[in-house]
């Protein structure tokens, strides 16, 4: 009987912690998780920030030597990536390229 029972010692062990890890799980997990690191600001080479602007006669923005975009309160637009494809669009259509492919033209009728 005592051999079985020292056989036996160590899976009593094992369940013991088992059931006590099953038991401190939903206590663990109840902690909320740490908030996300923010996002990488947007830097001019000075240090700058990056400031998009938008005023009456149009709005545009600008990653320096990214992407950019721009509006105009005449209803044009164009946006472009650097060695990349680009696009400029206005009341009466709008033309967009890929470099070394297609360029596509949309007349308006008006």
């Amino acid at each position: 009987m005592m051999v079985k029972l020292m056989k036996m010692t160590p899976l009593l062990f094992t369940g013991a912690a088992a059931a006590g890890a099953i038991a401190l799980a939903p206590a663990a997990m109840a902690e909320p998780m740490p908030p996300a690191p923010p996002a990488p600001g947007c830097y001019n080479p000075d240090g700058t920030p990056c400031t998009p602007s938008a005023g009456p006669q149009g709005a545009g923005a600008e990653i320096p030597g990214g992407p950019g975009a721009q509006a105009g309160a005449d209803g044009h637009v164009s946006a472009g990536v650097p060695g990349g494809p680009w696009a400029e669009a206005g009341p009466g259509g709008g033309i967009a390229c890929v470099p070394g492919g297609p360029c596509r033209t949309i007349d308006l009728p008006g």
